[in-house]
């Protein structure tokens, strides 16, 4: 069998693919635990800078959860509670990863796909993509750990009506909810990712994670303790600010080495 979750890298720039384009990408647990093991080694990895994670082919993003394996894999609530932690311990991967990751997004993104797609930083899609979560058609509750993204990003009105009506609906409706960053034309989705991705790895890498790490610990509501509000001016120490303040000065493109 091929891998269904593909790792490629491009400089400082890696890909990962759900790579199960006859499925649609649709989530199977092989794929749920695959996915989370490369984005624990990435964030691990100090010379990378941004990571896209996209699906195989034009037609989906990953089109929800791989129902053919229910009957083996999710037949009842003790089961689908272990799947579920290996769900939860995926999508804390992704959301801690400290690298910023950026989704390619062409075609369906649904149901387990659309869940993925909130965890990233930023969410680039095609004019033609499709999002929704329709598992009520199913029978289906999503667990409070795939929940929470939704909400953080949308906020709980509109995340009930997307849990509640069930609709699949296009990517202009989902720009004006902010599911997405940014819808381009079908043909211009992989360019503009990747252009994305590389006005990121051009910037300072400590900075970028700092800045992903501030957004995620001020959705916390507790106050912010002395020794976190003193990490905003840690900057101030490091080689890359030197770098970049002088490149600044001498009107030239600075070459940001992540120290």
């Amino acid at each position: 069998m091929s891998e269904t979750v593909l790792l490629s890298r491009d400089g400082p720039i890696a890909t990962v693919t759900l790579n199960k384009p006859e499925r649609l990408n649709a989530l199977d647990l092989g794929m749920w635990r695959r996915l989370g093991e490369h984005f624990t080694a990435l964030d691990a990895d100090e010379s990378l800078r941004c990571v896209i994670l996209r699906g195989a082919g034009d037609k989906a993003f990953a089109a929800g959860a791989d129902i053919a394996e229910f009957e083996t894999e999710r037949a009842n609530a003790a089961q689908a509670a272990e799947y579920g932690r290996l769900v939860e311990v995926t999508m804390h991967a992704l959301t801690g990863c400290r690298h910023p990751v950026v989704a390619m997004i062409r075609g369906a993104c649904v149901g387990g796909g659309l869940e993925i797609a909130t965890v990233c930083d930023m969410r680039i899609c095609g004019e033609s993509s499709r999002f929704g979560v329709p598992v009520k058609n199913l029978g289906l509750v999503v667990a409070y750990a795939e929940m929470k993204p939704l909400i953080d990003l949308v906020g709980p009105a509109v995340a009930l009506e997307i849990v509640l009506e069930g609709r699949v609906f296009g990517a202009q409706e989902a720009r004006e909810k902010g599911l997405v960053n940014r819808v381009v034309p079908d043909d211009q989705v992989e360019a503009e990712t990747l252009t994305a991705a590389r006005r990121i790895a051009e910037g300072a890498p400590l900075v970028a994670r700092w800045h992903k790490r501030f957004a995620r610990r001020l959705a916390d509501p507790r106050p912010l303790s002395p020794e976190e509000n003193a990490e905003s001016y840690a900057c101030f120490d490091t080689e890359d600010f030197r770098t970049g303040y002088r490149a600044f000065l001498a009107k030239r493109k600075p070459e940001f080495r992540g120290k």
